[in-house]
């Protein structure tokens, strides 16, 4: 089993970094869509977001602007935990 635990902190409404990123599947300055190792995806919201960094190899994400909120999508919990 892969180690596909994710970490997201944001800092002050204005700095956002994630772990465990697969990729960066849509970007604008108001929504940016990330995949996520072992399945689902993260939306960050905002206004004049930009993305400061993404190493696909680390898998870790960074991006600053004012963050409004960040939400899961794709996979569900339950989907997960009954696979």
């Amino acid at each position: 089993m892969q180690n596909d635990i994710h970490q997201i902190i944001v800092t002050q409404k204005k700095d956002v970094s994630v772990t465990c990123v697969e990729g960066v599947l849509a970007f604008s300055e108001s929504k940016i869509t990330l995949s996520l190792k072992g399945g689902g995806k993260l939306f960050v919201a905002g206004s004049g977001l930009k993305i400061v960094g993404f190493s696909k190899d680390s898998g870790v994400f960074t991006a600053s602007g004012s963050v409004v909120g960040v939400s899961y999508g794709g996979k569900s919990f339950a989907a997960k935990l009954f696979r």
